[in-house]
């Protein structure tokens, strides 16, 4: 069966992680995905470990099922390949600073000149008509100015970026909800539209969801910031021989907690009787934990709490990721032979879908790989792909 984009041709001018995950997404949904890249390539490309020049473990992950057509954009036949490959797309996805998009003719202006029901979208670091606009950005820069990095400083005591680019996958995932949402009122109205996903916006969105707090009224009757989130005891359990995360946090799963370990008492302190009492004593609240965890092995905890309600579950590595039984059981890792790249193992994509689902059609192109058949696809002879090579306004790999 076809994925749920089946259908949907999409035109990528993306590097480094955002664009191209989010293209992913779409891609192993079903959509057909064109990747536009520069003659050196997606940046990513070189980034991780790597068996062949070009074909880096950080590329491998954010770009399966697509084709890969180099096109030096400073050329102007370069930008008139662009343009007539919009004509028969439905979206076209860019994390270029709109300034860059404009002085290469290829906006949403000039995209809907050759398709008035094209769907645009740029995503990149600040909304245009905000003083930010200009700026250029990258996921640590986003993390410092959203305020990700000063929530670890009122825990840790410095402000710390969080080690995984959570700013580019969140705003990803957001380009993603944006293209399916204009897809679905384009399928009711027939109308193309331009969307901008900036990163910014998207990240204060995401992180003052639950760090409003206080600030959620006006005038504030309290400081930003979930008080549980920000205690420095709030970190997975030692116990007798590694570590457990468990959070005993609603009303009921506090009662099972008490009565499992033998604390019934707790259950009449008043700093813990109700779910705001804890979170108002959550220090407390958490040293507690943390000593009755500490006095058996994690085997001992995750059997006693097993078959509960209480969220319980052992802490893993990266590594031991690979081998979670759960993972196992439902084929979270797949793996495939690469034409160049030999075995690759790599996540299958995490919804399910009854009737359309999510599949790896192409794994991750060479650079150029496709450039030759996407450019005939697109109407263009023998003699004019020649000439486009000879300039360097494309590239196929040799």
């Amino acid at each position: 069966m076809a994925g749920p984009l089946q259908g949907v041709r999409i035109l990528e001018l993306t590097s480094v992680v955002l664009g191209p995950w989010a293209c992913q997404i779409l891609a192993d949904m079903g959509a057909e995905v064109i990747k536009i890249e520069p003659p050196r390539g997606d940046s990513n490309r070189g980034l991780g470990a790597a068996r062949n020049p070009g074909m880096a473990a950080l590329y491998l992950s954010c770009n399966r099922n697509k084709r890969s057509l180099v096109l030096d954009l400073k050329q102007p036949a370069a930008r008139d390949v662009v343009l007539k490959l919009a004509e028969t797309c439905d979206v076209v996805v860019h994390n270029n600073r709109p300034q860059v998009m404009t002085k290469l003719g290829l906006d949403y202006a000039a995209m809907r000149a050759v398709n008035p029901k094209i769907i645009f979208c740029g995503s990149y670091g600040y909304g245009k008509n905000g003083p930010y606009g200009a700026k250029g950005a990258l996921d640590d820069s986003i993390q410092a100015v959203s305020g990700i990095a000063m929530l670890n400083e009122m825990v840790l005591g410095e402000p710390r970026y969080l080690p995984t680019v959570v700013a580019d996958k969140t705003t990803a995932m957001a380009v993603v909800q944006a293209v399916t949402a204009a897809l679905f009122h384009r399928e009711r109205t027939g109308q193309g539209q331009e969307i901008e996903v900036p990163m910014f916006e998207t990240m204060v969105y995401f992180v003052m969801a639950e760090h409003l707090w206080g600030n959620t009224f006006e005038p504030p009757i309290g400081k930003a910031g979930y008080t549980r989130l920000m205690s420095h005891h709030r970190k997975p359990y030692k116990t007798l021989d590694g570590y457990i995360a468990i959070l005993p946090y609603l009303d009921s799963h506090w009662e099972t907690f008490c009565k499992l370990t033998g604390r019934e008492d707790l259950l009449a302190d008043p700093r813990f009787k109700t779910l705001s009492d804890r979170v108002g004593n959550i220090d407390a609240t958490y040293e507690e934990t943390g000593r009755i965890m500490a006095t058996r092995t994690t085997g001992e905890w995750i059997e006693l709490f097993g078959n509960t309600s209480v969220p319980t579950i052992v802490v893993n590595t990266l590594d031991g990721l690979l081998t979670d039984p759960h993972l196992q059981a439902v084929d979270f890792w797949q793996e495939a032979d690469h034409p160049s790249e030999g075995r690759l193992r790599m996540t299958r994509f995490p919804t399910t879908f009854s009737e359309t689902p999510a599949d790896v059609r192409r794994l991750p192109p060479r650079l150029g790989e496709h450039s030759a058949e996407i450019l005939r696809e697109a109407g263009l002879s023998a003699a004019e792909i020649d000439a486009l090579v000879a300039t360097g306004a494309t590239l196929t790999p040799g």
